[in-house]
This record gives structure tokens, sequence and C-alpha cells, in this order.
């Protein structure tokens, strides 16, 4: 079996998810994990799957016949996930322009690799403003002070607060 991982965009409609499903299980494959989500009234997301070596082809190519959506795959020889520490990393304050900019360059400058990254705004009613949420995965060499992370990160704005939890 090879890992595949596939991206996928398209205008938003029911059964698009069953759709690749099926065409995972036709071709051999074995579903990983996955991650989707509706934006802007497009759906779009990414899988990962393992399927024989011989199918990868066919999969991809019957991926790309779906009608009005965008298809990318790419296969895997040797993957390996490194083993490492995680830290995961919440941010909540007042949403301002380049505020993803300020947490992702402070999280390099640290040289920590994003395993994943979810962000969104929501309404404050209380404080007549967006609201900016995100949490973040982030791989760590051992030792690392995440204290010195805690304060770089809170010292991007007044407003932020920064929640940081382990994870082995």
């Amino acid at each position: 079996m090879q890992p595949v991982v596939i991206s996928i965009m398209g205008k938003d409609k029911a059964g698009i998810v069953d759709t690749i499903a099926k065409n995972v299980y036709q071709h051999g494959g074995n579903w990983q994990s996955s991650s989707f989500a509706h934006m802007a009234g497009m759906f779009t997301g990414f899988v990962e799957v393992q399927v024989p070596e011989n199918r990868h082809e066919e999969l991809v190519a019957s991926l790309n016949g779906i009608a009005d959506l965008s298809v990318q795959a790419v296969s895997l020889k040797n993957a390996q996930d490194s083993l490492s520490d995680t830290l995961t990393v919440e941010v909540m304050g007042n949403d301002k322009p380049g505020i993803v900019q300020e947490l992702t360059s402070t999280l390099n400058q640290f040289n920590l690799n994003i395993v994943t990254f979810d962000s969104g705004c929501e309404s404050a009613p209380n404080w007549g403003s967006l609201m900016f949420k995100a949490k973040a995965v982030v791989r760590v060499p051992e030792d690392f002070d995440e204290v010195r992370l805690q304060s770089a990160l809170e010292a991007l704005a007044n407003d932020l607060v920064v929640d940081i939890s382990t994870q082995m």
C-alpha cells in the first residue's frame, strides 16, 4: 500500500465526500484521515489514503473525472511521520489585519513546524468587533521553552489570550 494525499476543491453540493470515498474504496484504498471545510460557497479539503501502488494512477484519473471538482493527488514513497513532541497553541483576541502573519511568523522564529492550523472569526457582541480564534498544533524539539513562546505570542497584542498545552 502506498500513501496518497488528495486535495479537493469545488462548488459545494451534497455528496462530494461520498463520491470521493466510493472512488477510494473502488480502487482498493483505505481512508486514513481527512479534513474538510465549507468556505465562501466552496467545499475544500484533503484526505490521506492508502492505495495499492499499482492502482494509484487509476484512482487519480477517476478522481479527476468528477465533475466540477478540482483534485490534486500526491503519492508518497517511504512516508514517515517523525515522532516528536507537540504543543497545542490556542490564541484568542480582537481580529485585525495581519494577525495570522504575526502568529505564524512568531512560530517560525522559534523554528516550529505547524502540524495543523485552524482559525476563524466570531462575532463578539459585548465587544462590538470580531473575535479571532486560532488553534495550532506544532512540533517542538525536546526541552523546548514554551514560556518564551507564550511571552512572544502575548507580546503581539495586549488583548491576546494565549493557552499552550503539551501533547506527548
